[in-house]
């Protein structure tokens, strides 16, 4: 039987100064998706883990929230992309209330980034130019799962995909109707630079009426 720990760990102690970088006006380049791209090349080139992890936050009609990590697969001036299945909880979220927040979090970098907008599928054959490109087993586990609900167990999980393996083993694994990409059209996006003594730097675009972007310092 394993021994329980009875180790107190106190989280008011657990602190961390952030000290490699600042952020100015100056730094920043007029359009946010250009910034976004500066920081995200930066972020690979770290060799960061998961660089494309993104906390994505939904809420239902009547503001029930919830949150989960997913992967950014593009972005561009239109907004940043993920996949997902259409009938998870993520996606009912959407049908019914189609905003969303999305949080990257770079903790080698000390920077954060937030990003708030409406949210639209994109087209089947974006979706379908991305699922071709799926390892073969993320291919099958989207006709698999059926995303957010109760299953029996992970033993029928793993027969399904036996099935579908014999099934398409000799063919091409078509998009699943219910499967695809969203794309978040930013309407706010915060860069959040760590700084020491929790005097960090938080410089804000908003989109504005006439399609351009206005600048703002915010009070860490």
């Amino acid at each position: 039987m394993e021994k329980k720990s009875n180790k107190i760990i106190s989280l008011s102690h657990l602190r961390k100064e952030y000290t490699l970088a600042g952020l100015t006006e100056s730094d920043l380049e007029p359009s946010p998706i250009e910034q976004f791209k500066k920081w995200f090349i930066q972020s690979v080139d770290a060799n960061l883990p998961e660089p494309t992890a993104m906390t994505l936050a939904t809420a239902t009609k009547t503001g029930k929230p919830s949150a989960r990590i997913v992967l950014l697969k593009k972005f561009d001036e239109q907004g940043f992309v993920f996949f997902s299945n259409y009938n998870s909880r993520k996606g009912r979220d959407l049908s019914d209330n189609p905003l969303a927040a999305l949080v990257l979090h770079w903790v080698g970098l000390e920077r954060q980034v937030r990003i708030i907008g409406s949210v639209s599928k994109v087209s089947r054959a974006e979706s379908g130019e991305y699922f071709r490109t799926r390892p073969i087993g993320s291919q099958l586990a989207a006709w698999a799962s059926k995303q957010s609900e109760v299953i029996a167990s992970r033993k029928a999980l793993e027969k399904r995909i036996d099935e579908l393996m014999i099934e398409y083993q000799n063919e091409e694994v078509p998009l699943p109707p219910h499967w695809g990409g969203y794309r978040v059209a930013p309407t706010e996006i915060e860069f959040w630079q760590g700084r020491p003594g929790r005097l960090h730097d938080r410089l804000r675009y908003s989109l504005k009426k006439n399609k351009t972007w206005k600048i703002e310092r915010l009070s860490p």
